[in-house]
């Protein structure tokens, strides 16, 4: 390679770099069911004693993957892992809907905020707002038995340090 060629290529280089660098890249997370499970209620103080509708409800809406986006009919779309529609509780693009956010903010790997809003849809709409736990785990049968699989009766919420 020449001189000419490497001088050239040098700021091309750095200019990469620097894109690369400065470009945030949306961080996603796979749970397990287990891993969930811990999960929201240690962590996000879920009940118990509806933990197995809202497991079966993210395995069928969301696959468990918090980067999920669904693109609907209705040119709405889905997003993250409780797959919150954006035509009534979340905005693209700027805050909005009924929970206040952007949709975008749905699909990474920070789940407070999905939970939040997942939280408010429930208690506006009841577990009936996804086709997922409609179709697939509204018969009490269907839903998994955590006790077993997660030791979910072992389970607490962790005292958070200003809690006493």
């Amino acid at each position: 390679m020449s001189r000419e060629n490497v001088r050239m290529s040098v700021p091309l280089l750095l200019l990469c770099l620097l894109m690369m660098m400065g470009a945030k890249g949306v961080e996603s997370k796979k749970y397990m069911r287990c891993e969930l499970t811990r999960v929201l209620v240690e962590t996000y103080r879920f009940q118990k004693t509806l933990m197995s509708n809202w497991i079966c409800l993210v395995e069928h809406e969301s696959s468990l993957d918090t980067n999920k986006v669904t693109s609907k009919e209705n040119n709405s779309k889905n997003y993250g892992l409780f797959q919150i529609n954006s035509r009534d509780y979340c905005a693209e693009g700027r805050r909005g809907g009924l929970c206040n956010m952007k949709c975008e903010d749905l699909s990474n790997d920070d789940i407070s905020d999905d939970i939040a809003c997942a939280k408010t849809i429930q208690q506006r709409d009841g577990f009936k707002y996804w086709k997922g736990w409609s179709r697939y785990c509204r018969n009490t049968q269907n839903l998994p038995n955590l006790d077993v699989t997660c030791k979910l009766s072992t389970l607490s919420p962790i005292r958070s340090p200003n809690s006493f």
